[in-house]
């Protein structure tokens, strides 16, 4: 298929376009310049147009989030109506909208891992601007892919994992919460997920990171075990960091849907970390444990 991928320049896009390729997809993937999501509709449609788009990748997204509860004007500009768009443009030209949404539109409240249609209740500008903009490609797109992941990490752009590397490294202590639980995903076991759902023919909402679940606290501790790191390392709670934007305290995701249309099940959370620390300081042998 020919597919166009928004937000080329970003991390997940990295990993995701040679995984599309590999697939045997057509991948084109313009710059912002070339494709700003906040332009008219129309605008984009003659884009796709051109290029005979049959599916959009949207990954466009102003996702640091606590940044977005300062500037909630572009968080919404960007990732509610910059999907809106989207999706507008690729109806007009018959073109399917695979989308990539958060798990920050849960409140974190449940005890169990979130299925696809529980309720939503974003805590943040962030979380809010990307359910509007799930909404709009539901709405608008009549062949669409909406994916929730959570806690990417991987090579290109700036990551917990890296963070607490470098950090460590400096011999830093370091402070992390232990009362925020997710699912770390490496964007290379991501993007390998994408691509198997695109081939699955499937359509709707799924879930999709790695498996199992962990606290912030859980994967640093992970990351300076693996990489032969001692500095202090202390538990916080999420209240004394003083961030901008609230967090869901428990946000992991049911990945059954994804597994049932995928035959496939997504790597354990710490198997993917050690795969991505071996790549990311030079193989295997780097890594300690």
């Amino acid at each position: 298929m020919k597919l166009v991928v928004t937000g080329a320049a970003g991390m997940l896009a990295r990993a995701l376009v040679p995984a599309l390729v590999a697939a045997g997809h057509e991948v084109l993937a313009p710059g912002e310049a070339e494709f700003d999501v906040t332009r008219p509709a129309a605008e984009l449609a003659r884009a796709l147009e051109a290029c005979k788009a049959e599916w959009v990748v949207h990954l466009a997204a102003f996702t640091r989030v606590d940044e977005c509860e300062s500037r909630p004007e572009k968080a919404f500009a960007v990732n509610a109506v910059g999907s809106l768009n989207v999706a507008l443009a690729a109806r007009r030209v018959g073109a399917g909208v695979l989308a990539l949404s958060t798990d920050y539109v849960f409140d974190g409240r449940g005890a169990r891992p979130y299925r696809e249609d529980d309720p939503a209740g974003p805590l943040s500008a962030y979380g809010w601007s990307k359910w509007l903009g799930e909404e709009a490609v539901r709405a608008v797109s009549p062949r669409h892919l909406v994916v929730r992941t959570a806690w990417l990490y991987g090579a290109g752009g700036a990551n917990f994992v890296d963070a607490i590397l470098a950090k460590a490294r400096a011999g830093e202590p370091l402070r992390v919460v232990d009362d925020q639980r997710g699912a770390p995903t490496w964007t290379r076991d991501l993007a390998e997920g994408l691509a198997r759902l695109l081939a699955s023919g499937r359509t709707g909402i799924f879930h999709c990171t790695a498996s199992g679940e962990c606290t912030w606290h859980d994967l640093a501790a992970h990351v300076l075990a693996r990489a032969g790191l001692s500095v202090p390392l202390a538990r916080a709670d999420s209240a004394s960091l003083g961030r901008a934007a609230r967090r869901p305290a428990y946000s992991v995701l049911d990945l059954s849907r994804f597994e049932s249309a995928t035959g496939w099940r997504m790597p354990p959370w710490r198997e993917a970390v050690d795969r991505y620390l071996g790549e990311r300081d030079g193989g295997p042998g780097r890594v300690h444990g």
